[in-house]
């Protein structure tokens, strides 16, 4: 009798808690095993060249690199790996742009116990995990007029960057919740106004909250 394959998975998050919860989850499955962990996006990409996985598991938000960075590398260097994102933020934020930069799902961390394992066993057999919420704004996009948004002409931290103004943090504090220097913040902060074709911190917050990035 053929012995049953194990799948293999990494969880990338720099919260302890959370790695540890998506392994107590992963525990109930004998055909699913946490074979390696990393907390920063280095580590992730170590992850990669020490362990072979058949699944990664990776958070958005890691300090330095974002995870979308991190999943253009991963891809990079595995290009067959399917890699889950992992966000607390709700799917009008991340989820397009993570699909678009070649994740194979994506997650909401509120909805993490119902979803993760039919999520990891349908991309390990090729396929792409969509949550009826994410499918909901795909379907939206089909049927969208084609003119661009403007938040979408910018870079995937600069995005990040922006949801975080949209929330009313300060850059002193989005520096540090990044673990980058307040000058990078102001520079980003100056290309998505110029990109956005707006002129103050006021009017970004107001586009934040009237396009939903500020939940």
């Amino acid at each position: 009798m053929q012995q049953k394959t194990t799948i293999r998975v990494g969880v990338v998050d720099d919260h302890s808690l959370i790695r540890e919860g998506v392994k107590s989850i992963l525990k109930r499955h004998p055909d699913i095993s946490v074979v390696g962990e990393a907390g920063s996006s280095q580590e992730a990409l170590d992850l990669c060249h020490r362990r072979s996985l058949d699944v990664m598991i990776l958070d958005i938000n890691l300090p330095g690199r974002n995870g979308l960075e991190v999943l253009k590398e991963v891809r990079n260097l595995q290009p067959r790996l399917p890699v889950l994102m992992l966000s607390m933020h709700p799917e009008e934020r991340f989820a397009l742009r993570s699909l678009r930069s070649g994740a194979a799902g994506y997650l909401n961390k509120e909805s993490i116990a119902e979803e993760l394992v039919t999520a990891i066993r349908k991309v390990v057999m090729g396929g792409r995990y969509v949550s009826p919420k994410t499918a909901e704004i795909l379907a939206a996009e089909i049927v969208r007029p084609p003119e661009q948004m403007p938040h979408e002409r910018l870079s995937d931290r600069e995005f990040q960057v922006l949801c975080l103004i949209a929330q009313g943090i300060s850059v002193t504090k989005i520096a540090l919740q990044l673990s980058l220097s307040i000058h990078t913040i102001n520079t980003y902060r100056a290309r998505i106004l110029e990109k956005m074709d707006l002129h103050s911190t006021a009017e970004l917050i107001h586009y934040g909250v009237q396009n939903r990035l500020a939940e």
